[in-house]
This record gives structure tokens, sequence and C-alpha cells, in this order.
């Protein structure tokens, strides 16, 4: 750790981030290194290893933020909200996620390689930010119907998280992926990250299924 105060610590750390956050928009996982953050941030690039190791790490904890920032509206709707129907629960998932698209490019392209390079006490640190967003949809869920079983609860998780992290792609098809699947017979009919989000909630609340979940007047 290096030297200096807490707010310094913090602001070098936010600012690594953002560095990184600003090259992700326009180039590939691969293309980034700690050299290129490094050439963009205003101390020395061998500074940057006082914070993180790898380069993965940085995108953990970019990652971690994002999931912060989800986690701050998920709560913020809880607390605004004495009950919700399957549809506001829908929309709101949907809201939050369209604004959160350099999370879902991360869950979708590159997460197994940057949980597997970072520091094992980074990826708890990580993880304790993930633990909380399941338990916010399940209050969400609980919003919609207080008893719930938390059988229940962990079969909407299970479903719906690893849909999140394949959203990206369906929703960000290339020129060339849309070429390919032409050649290959396949009708591509784009959809938004909100259209996908709320099609597979109501999917699995409102399906007639052991694990259904109904909703309050949905229609």
């Amino acid at each position: 750790m290096p030297r200096g105060s807490k707010e310094l610590t913090e602001a070098r750390r936010k600012e690594i981030i953002d560095a990184c956050a600003e090259l992700y928009k326009t180039m590939s996982f691969n293309e980034i290194t700690i050299k290129e953050i490094g050439s963009v941030i205003s101390f020395t690039r061998t500074s940057v290893y006082n914070y993180f190791q790898t380069k993965e790490e940085i995108f953990l904890a970019l990652l971690q933020r994002e999931y912060g920032c989800w986690n701050q509206e998920l709560s913020q709707a809880i607390d605004e909200n004495d009950t919700m129907t399957v549809s506001g629960f829908a929309d709101l998932l949907a809201g939050t996620l369209a604004g959160r698209i350099q999370m879902l490019k991360i869950l979708s392209m590159n997460l197994f390689e940057i949980e597997e390079n970072s520091r094992l006490e980074r990826l708890a640190e990580f993880k304790g930010v993930y633990k909380r967003t399941l338990k916010l949809v399940e209050g969400c869920l609980r919003k919609i119907r207080p008893a719930l079983d938390p059988e229940i609860c962990r079969q909407f998780q299970y479903a719906f998280f690893p849909f999140v992290y394949g959203i990206y792609p369906y929703t960000t098809a290339t020129e060339k992926q849309r070429a390919a699947m032409s050649l290959a017979g396949i009708e591509y009919t784009p959809l938004t990250v909100e259209e996908n989000v709320r099609m597979i909630v109501h999917c699995l609340l409102e399906n007639n299924s052991p694990g259904k979940v109904p909703g309050k007047n949905d229609n």
C-alpha cells in the first residue's frame, strides 16, 4: 500500500479505474494494458502497481463500482415502493441495467479471466458487493409477494443472473456477426437491453411453473 493520506489513495484508485473505463469504450480488453492505462493518468505508470497488481484487478474494481451503482438504484427503489407489480419490477431492472452497459460488457466478455487473475482478497470484496445485489433483488421480489418462499427467490436468481451475463452480445451484434447470421439463414431481430430484460422477467415470473411468483393485478 502506498504512503500518503487515505484521500490520496482513494483519488488515485479512482483515477486508475476511470482511465480503464474510458479506454474500454474504444479498446478491447486484450488491447488495454497497464502501460496504456499509465499513459493517461496524472502519475507514473509504475505507481499503478501500488494499487493494483494486474489489469484484471483494475477491471474487477470497475465491475465492483458498476455493481455498487446498480445496488444504489435497487435500494432506492425498495425504499420508495411499499409494493411492486411484476411489470414494475421488470421496468426497474430494465431501466437500471440499460444504464450499466460497461457492466454488461465486462460480464459477457471478460469475467472469467478477470476473476482468475485477481487476488483472492480483491475477488472476495467484489463478491461481497455482488451478494448485496442478490439480497436487493430478493427484496424487490418480496415487494411483489411478502411471504415469498426463499427457494423461489433462489430459482429466480439462478435463472436471471446468468441471463444478465449474456445480454450484451444479444444487443450489440457487429456488422460481421449480422452478416454471418444472414449467411447461416438465422433471422436476427435486434432488441434493446430494456426489451430483453422485460421479456425475461415476465417469462420467469408469469409462467405456470411451480416457481411462479405472481404479482397483484398484473396484466
